[in-house]
């Protein structure tokens, strides 16, 4: 499985990065929304979106508004990965099409759980015995 981490901050997205590929996702990275849309728009194919939603010149809440709004984009599973804690902006986004929504900081095994949830997490190579 393929994701996609957008976030303003190299750290976070490494460290989402980083927990993404220990569960078996190949991941790329974009620093806002422009950026990530950018990436789709060449092409790039990916079945998650870990979106920050504060970020400069395009937030998470518009790119989870435009993906939501592009047929081709609409498969792909999002998820909120934000400070954003006030339940009025985690309404918001669900409304406009998130799937999820991750509050920083988090543990590894939170984030797990969510994809987990979602149905998200890549199976293991040659399956059940």
């Amino acid at each position: 499985m393929r994701a996609l981490v957008v976030d303003d901050s190299r750290t976070m997205r490494r460290i989402v990065g980083a927990t993404l590929n220990d569960l078996g996702f190949e991941t790329q990275e974009a620093e806002n929304g422009a950026a990530a849309l950018a990436l789709l728009e060449a092409g790039l194919e990916v079945d998650l979106a870990c979106i920050d939603w504060n970020m400069p010149v395009m937030d998470g809440l518009e790119l989870v508004t435009r993906l939501r709004a592009t047929r081709e984009w609409r498969a792909i599973t999002l998820m909120m990965v934000t400070t954003e804690s006030e339940q009025e902006k985690i309404v918001r986004a669900l409304a406009a099409g998130a799937h999820e929504y991750l509050l920083k900081p988090f543990a590894p095994e939170a984030l797990r759980d969510k994809l987990d949830l979602l149905g998200m997490l890549p199976q293991p190579a040659g399956g059940a015995a």
